[in-house]
């Protein structure tokens, strides 16, 4: 294998699902995380794998840092590991076991995580720092690395709102940080005094292979990706990463020479994908307001935890799908208004960015569902995590085993419960091994650039406490997915909160008093005609003044011979039934749902 033909590349998943979009604590800078990783190596019970008791004294003790952040960084670290379904159901089932905070805390003690992996994953929460000409000038000074974007580049740019989806940001911080990044596997007796590791020293193979975290590569002539020290240690890449068969280890210098030598951009990323990515066709469209919507994805050809589909400038349309195509990707919404979109399948992770005036409903999410710069954004989601920043006017029906996490910029959110199902839900859910308990949609944690804010009005850390209410009972109505398909949910997974289904019982309650006081009324014909015309104008009144006008007559399809995406004929079709749809009246007409 000759060592030109080798291309190694940062993974996508540890920066887009681990790096937490808001400015790190400067407890985890290079200065603190050189002292963790030389303390986890010279305790007992620290290393190889490093539990939440020990992080906890680590963090709260050594560092400083809130329990709560602690924690919150620990889980998501746990998040971003590969767990199977039936590990995280089992874990959920033992956490909704627990009653007090005693509890909690035997249960959260059983946890712990790989230590050099973790120490990996706290360095790169760097990813999100604000140099200082950044904030003046708004973007990063040339370097010699520098070149003129192609336009494939720039599209690439615009469409990443954040550094966490932009492969060549993660290009860039791996290139300019690794030498750091190796500082962090060598061992403890091979640094100099002040923390720095010595030019000749070694890094042994279990530390290279902890760093597959965030590496990895192929050869040239083949698609498979290979962890990033399998690559390191065969054939002339051998000799040039330095590593010795004999003692199992790498020389700092040649295996740093070597990475950078290797790196490149990831080949399954956002700016590929946008290069090269298959289109993709929906049968259910309004004509001509498709033309500058982008659809693109991966799915196939990409291996697991590099699938993605990005969606961008969708505008006035129902969109829909179910479909293979879509379980187990990485979603991108960007820049999408005055739509409704449903993507009913399970799913990896969803970022939605500058979207407004639209309707998500999201089948179940592993990891995390982030909203970035969106206003007037209806999300319901089953979630691993749910983050929201920087928008305004959102509400979010969720349902989440982990606390929604309020990055600032947030003004007038509004949390509520889940309130919809289809079919599949329930499948899908245990696919990707979220259970309905616990459930904790109403409890968010406010995180600023110095840390947690304390929820009381009081508080004057950032973010404002004030960015979000609890919707209240009154307001609440339930969503229908307004689509027939197969499967055997028929309810809210885990119910409404006792508020809430109150307030639905009382509306339902309404609803039967006003039938029987029409039946009651004893109308002629006539009478009934005439009362049936005021009740429909009314009703088409409240339709335009609500906007759910635009909603139902989104339901009802152009008429289409035939559909074809750039595979053939359009699959996995189902019909539009004649259902409610979101509390705005019937669904008329049946329209074809495929991928």
């Amino acid at each position: 294998m000759e060592a030109d033909s080798v291309s190694i590349w940062p993974r996508m998943e540890p920066f887009l699902l681990g790096a937490l979009q808001v400015a790190p604590s400067s407890k985890l800078s290079l200065h603190y995380l050189r002292k963790m990783a030389i303390y986890v190596r010279t305790r007992d019970g620290c290393f190889p794998i490093l539990g939440w008791p020990m992080w906890k004294h680590i963090a709260c003790g050594k560092l400083q840092l809130p329990e709560d952040l602690a924690w919150l960084y620990f889980e998501t670290f746990d998040l971003l590991v590969g767990h199977t379904p039936e590990e995280r159901l089992e874990w959920a089932e033992c956490l909704s076991q627990c009653s007090s905070k005693s509890e909690l805390d035997q249960q959260r003690n059983k946890l712990s995580v790989d230590t050099v992996q973790f120490l990996l994953f706290l360095y790169i929460q760097q990813l999100n720092r604000m140099s200082l000409r950044t904030s003046l000038i708004g973007e990063e000074w040339p370097s010699h690395r520098t070149r003129s974007p192609s336009p494939s580049d720039r599209e690439a740019k615009t469409s990443s709102q954040n550094k966490n989806w932009d492969d060549q940001a993660h290009l860039s911080f791996v290139q300019s940080h690794l030498a750091e990044i190796l500082e962090l596997l060598v061992e403890p007796g091979q640094l100099s005094q002040s923390g720095q590791a010595l030019r000749d020293c070694q890094i042994s193979l279990e530390a290279v292979r902890s760093l597959g975290l965030l590496l990895e590569g192929s050869a040239c002539h083949s698609r498979a990706v290979q962890p990033v020290h399998r690559l390191l240690t065969k054939g002339l890449l051998q000799a040039q990463s330095g590593y010795s068969t004999l003692s199992r280890s790498f020389a700092l210098h040649k295996l740093l020479s070597c990475l950078q030598h290797s790196l490149t951009l990831n080949p399954f990323g956002m700016t590929a994908c946008l290069r090269s990515g298959k289109k993709l066709a929906w049968a259910q469209q309004v004509e001509g307001t498709m033309k500058r919507a982008k659809i693109a994805r991966n799915t196939h050809m990409a291996p697991p935890g590099s699938k993605m589909v990005l969606m961008s400038q969708v505008f006035k349309q129902t969109l829909a799908k179910t479909s293979d195509k879509l379980t187990g990707a990485n979603i991108k919404i960007h820049r999408c208004s005055d739509s409704f979109i449903y993507l009913l399948s399970p799913l990896r992770s969803v970022s939605v960015d500058k979207c407004r005036d639209c309707t998500l409903v999201l089948g179940p999410v592993e990891t995390s569902v982030h909203i970035h710069s969106c206003q007037n954004l209806r999300v319901v989601c089953v979630a691993g995590r749910i983050a929201v920043g920087v928008s305004s006017h959102c509400t979010i029906h969720a349902l989440t085993p982990t606390y929604p996490l309020l990055l600032p910029g947030n003004t007038d959110l509004t949390l509520a419960p889940y309130h919809t199902f289809y079919p599949s839900l329930e499948d899908h859910m245990a696919s990707v091994g979220l259970a309905v308990v616990p459930n904790a949609w109403d409890r968010p944690l406010l995180l600023g650039a110095e840390g947690l804010a304390n929820p009381s009005p009081n508080a004057s850390s950032n973010p404002d406490p004030a960015c979000y209410r609890l919707l209240p009972p009154a307001e609440f109505h339930t969503l229908v997915v307004p689509f027939q398909m197969e499967g055997d949910t028929c309810e809210v997974p885990g119910g409404l909160p006792p508020p809430y289904q109150a307030a639905v019982d009382e509306k339902q309650k309404r609803i039967q008093n006003w039938q029987k006081t029409v039946m009651a009324a004893r109308l002629n014909k006539e009478q009934k005609r005439q009362f049936q015309e005021l009740v429909e104008v009314k009703f088409h009144e409240w339709l335009l003044a609500t906007g759910h006008r635009q909603e139902l007559d989104s339901l009802i399809p152009p008429t289409m011979a035939s559909l074809k995406d750039s595979n053939g004929p359009a699959t996995d079709t189902t019909r539009v039934n004649d259902t409610r749809h979101i509390r705005s009246g019937q669904a008329v007409g049946r329209s074809p749902m495929a991928c």
